[in-house]
């Protein structure tokens, strides 16, 4: 009987720690900014699975870094501000960048202000329609 319970408490346990490495365990997390048509955002996670979300530049709004205060310390991320596509000078969400790999700040300076040249030449070029 206590092998039982035993061998289930270890089946249990590999297969819980299988789901965290899965669906939770993110290993590297990267950003492709292509200014003609958007923002991708890949998760690598410690199984292998990878995870893609693209947004499209007609989408986004602004790149800012914001900070979040977490028990005593300050933590800083990276957002994407998406249009409201009811007011043209709102803000509909704010979708948070690197979330498990917690850069430090002067890395998310750098690649606010490469996010921000992109932006730039974006908003300079001549639209085509």
């Amino acid at each position: 009987q206590n092998s039982m319970v035993l061998s289930a408490a270890i089946f249990i346990t590999l297969i819980g720690l299988i789901m965290y490495l899965h669906f939770v365990k993110i290993d590297q997390e990267s950003l492709l900014v292509i200014g003609s048509l958007g923002i991708q955002v890949t998760s690598s996670y410690a199984s292998g699975k990878e995870s893609t979300t693209f947004i499209e530049m007609s989408q986004v709004k602004d790149v800012v870094i914001n900070e979040a205060i977490h028990m005593q310390k300050v933590i800083y991320y990276l957002c994407i501000l998406l249009r409201d596509p009811g007011d043209p000078h709102g803000v509909s969400e704010v979708v948070p960048l690197f979330q498990s790999s917690k850069p430090r700040l002067d890395c998310l300076i750098e690649v606010y202000k490469s996010c921000q040249e992109i932006l730039e030449q974006r908003k300079t070029a001549p639209q085509s329609s």
